[in-house]
C-alpha cells in the first residue's frame, strides 16, 4: 500500500503541509492490509478520526463495504464530515433528528453509494435500524469503529449501558474485518477492560498525553462570590489572548456564572442540555467563529468539541474525576500555542459529587419496581411507568436499558415495554463496584487539588501514561501563577449580585398525566400560582448557610432570614403593595418551623398572618420523591384546604422553606385559588435543586 498516495490525501484534507503524526499511518496499514484489530489511545486532538476517514478511502478502494462508526459525538462530528468530504468520502447519519433522511441513507446503502454511516450507541437498540437499516450492509461492513471506546468498560468515567451492544456486534464480525477503537480517556484498567470485551488479539497503541501547549494550576476558593470575582478580575487578560470555556457542575450555575459575567461587559453564553439543539449547534457555531468569547458550559460541551485556537479551560468548581477533568482542559491550545488550564475549587463540591454519585446507577428498588408494573399488565410506556415507580425520567430510561440488555424487558415499536419470561437478578457487586470507582475518582481530583509538585505529571499518572515526566510549565513546576487575592470591591460587587439574583419559582401550567383522576391534566390560568421566587441557593452563601442551620441545628430560622426575605419582597420582587396577606406550608414533621418564620415575616411586612392550609396524612417527605408524578401525587394526597378557616380577600404570599421540584407551592396556589382565594406569590427561604448536564 502507498504512503506517499495516504499523504497526499492527508493533504487534500489538512493542507499543503500536513504530514503524518507518529504512528497514524502504521495504525492505517495495520487497519487496511492486516485487518487488525486496534485500540487507539491518544490524546484530544491528535487527529483519530484522520485515522479512520483514511482507512475507510482505502478500504473502498479496495472494494471493501462502507465503514460503520459508533460514536456519542454525532452532533459535534460536523467539522470532520466536512474534512472527510475533501477526499470524496460519502458520509451520512442516522439519528433521532433526522428521521426525515433515513429513507435516503437506506437506498445509499443498498446501492453502495455510502462509505461510513455515524450512528449513536443508543440507534443499536432502535427497531426501525436493527430490522431495516443494517440488514442493509451487515455482511459487508468494511470497518467497524467505535468512537470514546471507554464508555464500554464499567471503569470508564462515562460508563454507557448501550456500548454494551457493541459488544455482541463485534463478536458477529468476521476475523477479517477490522476494529478500531478509538479514546483519548483511558487509565490501565480501562484499557484491559475493554482489551477482554473486544478480544485478546487487540493491538494498542498508546501514544504520550502530555499536553505540551497547557499552563495548568489549582486554587482553592470556597466562596461562591470570590471565585465570580476572581473570574471578573482575570478573565480580562485571559480573553485578551482569545476564547476560553468555564467549566461548571450544574446548570443552575452556568446559567449564574454566564449572567454574572454579562453584567461585567463580558461577551459570554450559558451553554448546558436544557437549551434546545438548536441552540447549542448556534452557540457551537458562534464560538468557533469567535462571535462568542466565553461559553460558560456543563458537561453537555461534550467529547469531540474541538476548536484548535482555545486559550484558556477554568472549572468554576472541581470536576468529577481526573480523567474527566484531562478531557475538558485538554481543549484548550490544541494548535501547539500557550493556553491555561486552571481549576477553581469551591465549598459546594463535596454535597454536588455526592449527589451525582447517589443518582448515578438506578437502586436496586428501581429495578424491582419497573418489574412490578410490568408483570401487572402487558405493557407500560416511559411516562406510564414514572406514574407507577418513584425514580426520576432518566433513571428509569437507565434502568429499562440494563433491564432490555439482559433480556428481562423488551421494548416494542411504539414504545411501550413489557416483562419478558426471564428471570433477572441485579448485579448488585457490580454496581458497588462502579459506585466505589467514582468514589475513588472524586478522592482523586481532590489529591490533584492540592498537589505540590508538578500537576501535569499527576495527571499523566493518574492515566497510567508510562511517558509521564514534569511539564516544566505548570505553577507548581514555574512557582508563579495566577493569585486568589481580589478587590475588596469587587467582591463586594459579587456578594450583591449573588443576594440579588433572582431564582425564579416557575408557575407550572399542568399536572402530570394520570395524577388528577376524571380530569384534564392542564391547570387552568386561574388556578395557577403566579412567578415565584426562592431567596437564595440552599447551603450556599451567608443566607443558605442560615437556612441549613435554622431547618437542622436551630429549629427555628433567624431574624436575619426574616430581614432579608422582607428586604427581596418589598425591594427586589417589589410585590408588597399587591399582597394583602401572608399564609405558610404546614408540617407535621416540623409543625412550628414555617409557620412561625411566615408569621414573623408578615409582622416585618406589616400584613396579617393565616394558616389556611393543612396537612390531611403523614404522607413521606417530599424530598424522597423522584419524578414529577410522584411529587404531585404525594403532595395532593396529603395536603388540603382547612374549610373551618375564613379565607382574606386579596392577593397571598405563599410561604415554604425550601423549594425543589416546586410541586408543593403549585398545588398550595391551586387549593387556594379553587376555594376562592386571589393571586398565589409563592416564597421560599432556598433553592435545593442541583442538576448537572
Amino acid at each position: 500500500m502507498d504512503k506517499a498516495y495516504a499523504e497526499k490525501l492527508l493533504r487534500q484534507m489538512l493542507g499543503a503541509n500536513a504530514s503524518f503524526r507518529p504512528h497514524q499511518w502504521e495504525v492505517i496499514d495495520q487497519l487496511v492490509r492486516e485487518k487488525q484489530r486496534i485500540l487507539l489511545v491518544q490524546p484530544t486532538g491528535w487527529g483519530k478520526s484522520i485515522v479512520y476517514f483514511l482507512a475507510t478511502k482505502l478500504l473502498r478502494q479496495q472494494g471493501y463495504g462502507p465503514t460503520l462508526l459508533i460514536s456519542p459525538l454525532l452532533s459535534l462530528m460536523r467539522n470532520q464530515i466536512q474534512m472527510a468530504e475533501r477526499i470524496g468520502i460519502r458520509a451520512a447519519t442516522i439519528n433521532s433528528e433526522n428521521e426525515h433522511e433515513w429513507e435516503n441513507v437506506e437506498i445509499c446503502l443498498q446501492k453502495d453509494a455510502l462509505d461510513i454511516l455515524l450512528i449513536s450507541p443508543e440507534r443499536l437498540n432502535n427497531r426501525h435500524f436493527l430490522s431495516q437499516t443494517l440488514p442493509l450492509f451487515h455482511n459487508s461492513i468494511g470497518m467497524l469503529v467505535v468512537d470514546e471506546v471507554h464508555c464500554i468498560s464499567d471503569w470508564g468515567h462515562d460508563f454507557r449501558p448501550d456500548y454494551l451492544r457493541i459488544v455482541r456486534i463485534v463478536n458477529l464480525l468476521p476475523k477479517n474485518v477490522p476494529v478500531l477503537g478509538t479514546t483519548a480517556t483511558a487509565n490501565q484498567r480501562v484499557v484491559e477492560d475493554v482489551q477482554n470485551q473486544l478480544g485478546s488479539g487487540l493491538k494498542i497503541y498508546r501514544g504520550p498525553l502530555m499536553r505540551s501547549s497547557l499552563k495548568l494550576q489549582t486554587l482553592s476558593i470556597p466562596d461562591p462570590a470570590h471565585r465570580l470575582a476572581w473570574l471578573a478580575k482575570n478573565l480580562r487578560s485571559l480573553t485578551s489572548r482569545g476564547s476560553g470555556i468555564v467549566y461548571c457542575q450544574t446548570v443552575r450555575d452556568a446559567e449564574r456564572v454566564a449572567k454574572w459575567l454579562k453584567t461585567k461587559g463580558f461577551n459570554a453564553e450559558a451553554y448546558h442540555a436544557d437549551l434546545a439543539t438548536e441552540q447549542r449547534e448556534q452557540l457551537e457555531n458562534q464560538f468557533f467563529e469567535n462571535q462568542v468569547s466565553i461559553l460558560v458550559a456543563t458537561i453537555a460541551l461534550g467529547m469531540g468539541f474541538d476548536k484548535p485556537d482555545v486559550r484558556f479551560i477554568i472549572h468554576y468548581q472541581r470536576p468529577r474525576s481526573v480523567v474527566e477533568y484531562y478531557q475538558q482542559v485538554g481543549r484548550a491550545g490544541r494548535d501547539g500555542c500557550d493556553a491555561y488550564g486552571i481549576l477553581l475549587s469551591g465549598e459546594e463540591e463535596d454535597d454536588i459529587h455526592a449527589y451525582f454519585i447517589e443518582n448515578a446507577f438506578p437502586q436496586q428498588a428501581v429495578f424491582q419496581a419497573i418489574l412490578a408494573a410490568l408483570e401487572e399488565v402487558d405493557s407500560l410506556t416511559l411516562n406510564q411507568l414514572g406514574s407507577k415507580v418513584n425514580a426520576s425520567k432518566k433513571v428509569i430510561e437507565q434502568a429499562l436499558r440494563l433491564l432490555e440488555l439482559e433480556g428481562a424487558v423488551v421494548k416494542a415499536e411504539n414504545n411501550h415495554f413489557s416483562r419478558t419470561v426471564n428471570p433477572w437478578q441485579p448485579d448488585l457487586e457490580r454496581i458497588e463496584r462502579v459506585l466505589n470507582i467514582k468514589r475513588q475518582e472524586v478522592e482523586q481530583i481532590k489529591q490533584y487539588v492540592s498537589h505540590s509538585a508538578c500537576l501535569m505529571e499527576f495527571l499523566l499518572k493518574a492515566l497510567d501514561d508510562p511517558h509521564a515526566s514534569a511539564c516544566g510549565r505548570c505553577v507548581n513546576c514555574l512557582q508563579k501563577g495566577f493569585s486568589t487575592q481580589v478587590p475588596e470591591e469587587l467582591l463586594d460587587e459579587a456578594q450583591q449580585f449573588l443576594r440579588n439574583y433572582l431564582i425564579q419559582i416557575l408557575p407550572r401550567k399542568q399536572f402530570p398525566a394520570g395524577v388528577i383522576k376524571d380530569s384534564q391534566s392542564r391547570i387552568p390560568n386561574d388556578m395557577r400560582s403566579e412567578m415565584g421566587y426562592c431567596l437564595s441557593m440552599y447551603n450556599e452563601g451567608k443566607l443558605g448557610k442560615a437556612v441549613q442551620q435554622g431547618k437542622y441545628q436551630d429549629g427555628r430560622y433567624s431574624d436575619e432570614l426574616v430581614n432579608a426575605a422582607a428586604e427581596f419582597i418589598s425591594t427586589t420582587w417589589g410585590i408588597r403593595e399587591k399582597i394583602t396577606w401572608v399564609t405558610a406550608i404546614p408540617s407535621l414533621r416540623h409543625p412550628q418551623l414555617v409557620p412561625d418564620f411566615a408569621q414573623r415575616l408578615a409582622a416585618r411586612l406589616g400584613l396579617p398572618f393565616k394558616m389556611v392550609l393543612r396537612k390531611t396524612s403523614d404522607a413521606p417527605a417530599q424530598k424522597t420523591m423522584q419524578n414529577s408524578a410522584m411529587q404531585a401525587r404525594n403532595v395532593l394526597e396529603s395536603l388540603g384546604f382547612d374549610h373551618s378557616q375564613t379565607l382574606p380577600q386579596g392577593a397571598v404570599l405563599l410561604v415554604d422553606d425550601i423549594c425543589d421540584s416546586g410541586w408543593t407551592l403549585t398545588i398550595a396556589a391551586y387549593l387556594l385559588r379553587k376555594a376562592g382565594s386571589g393571586k398565589v406569590y409563592p416564597f421560599a427561604l432556598a433553592s435545593a435543586s442541583t442538576r448537572g448536564g
